[in-house]
């Protein structure tokens, strides 16, 4: 098993910045793609951004250019930089590991979700 603990999330004024992390611990080898999704109230959970071992990168087109996601190896970390925070990124943003292969989804794991919350 994988067990994902995300930190970072808080309050921020729009325009400002927050740095999520995600740290992986347990069968790390069960996953080749890291990833944060969101979801607000009311809405269905989304894909933010996802990063595979190889370092290939996607984005929402909604964040592209203001959120970036990269990996530290030797911590087993992921992280999601949030610059130019919108009232709209309001969510609870959940760290994910995945096993996939091209789109397909073979395994999945979340973790406990970190409050985003955006004020204008």
């Amino acid at each position: 098993q994988v067990q994902l603990v995300e930190s970072g999330g808080g309050l921020v004024q729009a325009g400002g910045s927050l740095r999520l992390s995600c740290a992986a611990s347990g069968s790390i080898s069960s996953i080749n793609e890291m990833g944060w999704y969101r979801q607000a109230p009311g809405k269905q959970r989304e894909l933010v951004a996802t990063i595979t071992n190889g370092g290939r990168t996607n984005y929402a087109d909604s964040v592209k250019g203001r959120f970036t996601i990269s990996r530290d190896n030797a911590k087993n970390t992921v992280y999601l930089q949030m610059n130019s925070l919108k009232p709209e990124d309001t969510a609870v943003y959940y760290c994910n590991g995945a096993y996939t292969i091209r789109t397909v989804r073979l395994s999945d794991y979340w973790g406990q979700g970190t409050q985003v919350t955006v004020s204008s």
